[in-house]
């Protein structure tokens, strides 16, 4: 019991999170150049495999840009948060890391079901949807406001009583668990993990376009959260990648705003200020033709 209480300095904390970030990138690069040596013997090599690769790698350092860009920011409001109003105090330890996971896992679950139904999250979260193939490289595809919706969710951690570190900690662990996840040189694992935790096949589904796999699978590490709220779906047939609209480039940067500049597009053929707000709010799929006149004055 008394290694679960041990107390974990900040410093201990920040070393754990740098480590374990650059060991899962240096694995993540190994295993994709295995990937690749993959489809290398099954002569699946193509130009737009290679460009496409190559682009979500240059996405990955705008987002990393952005991310120092707005991190002080980032740290400033959990630090307030947590010196101001916090509810509780818990002590960095075995224990509070593992049920920081936890909750941060739910609050991941959360996000990326709002990225997926809610305009403004899907016009950053497209990016990372629009690539046409599946591999490792693609975890590292990011969108222009990927770093900044994250803060909304996972303050009510900081307010709850999470040391802020400990609670970016526990995002990173979320985030490098999936990165794993995005390949297809892994079949289906044993029953007994596909039903508890997000697995290669669970994240395939989430990728594919395939009309039942659309907006399926938002897990995190634990897929009991899809399971729990009505969004899962097996992997039961051959999963189709990319978004219904292609963008059909490996130009990074397109493909780091094209959300962003669709979302401006509709915006800016909406017939007035009030409409094009809703774009911001409406499910991706919804068109200002769609509205009524009293949908209007109810401000829907």
């Amino acid at each position: 019991m008394a290694f679960f209480t041990q107390v974990i300095s900040d410093a201990e904390l920040y070393r754990w999170e740098a480590l374990l970030g650059d060991w899962v990138f240096a694995a993540s690069i190994a295993f994709l150049m295995l990937e690749l040596a993959l489809y290398a013997v099954r002569k699946q090599v193509t130009r737009s495999l290679l460009g496409d690769t190559l682009a979500n790698f240059v996405t990955f350092a705008f987002f990393i840009g952005v991310t120092l860009a707005i991190g002080v920011i980032y740290l400033n409001v959990f630090y307030y948060v947590y010196d101001e109003w916090r509810l509780f105090t818990f002590a960095v330890n075995p224990l509070t890391i593992l049920l920081a996971v936890v909750l941060a896992d739910f609050a991941y679950y959360w996000e990326h079901r709002f990225t997926h139904r809610v305009g403004i999250g899907w016009a950053t979260h497209t990016v990372h949807h629009s690539s046409p193939h599946f591999n490792i490289s693609v975890a590292y595809r990011f969108g222009p406001l990927d770093s900044l919706i994250p803060i909304f969710f996972y303050l009510p951690l900081v307010l709850l009583g999470f040391n802020p570190l400990l609670v970016l900690f526990a995002e990173l662990l979320v985030q490098l668990y999936q990165t794993l996840l995005h390949t297809e040189a892994v079949k289906k694992l044993p029953r007994q993990v596909e039903v508890i935790f997000n697995t290669p096949s669970h994240h395939r589904v989430h990728h594919g376009s395939n009309p039942q796999y659309i907006d399926k699978n938002y897990a995190g590490i634990f897929i009991i959260w899809d399971r729990l709220f009505g969004t899962f779906a097996e992997e039961t047939e051959k999963v189709v990648y990319g978004v219904s609209s292609p963008i059909n480039s490996v130009n990074p940067l397109k493909i780091f705003f094209a959300g962003m500049v669709d979302m401006g597009r509709k915006m800016l053929a909406a017939p007035n200020l009030l409409i094009a707000l809703l774009y911001l709010a409406k499910p991706p799929g919804w068109r200002h033709q769609d509205v009524t006149k009293a949908e209007v004055v109810r401000g829907r």
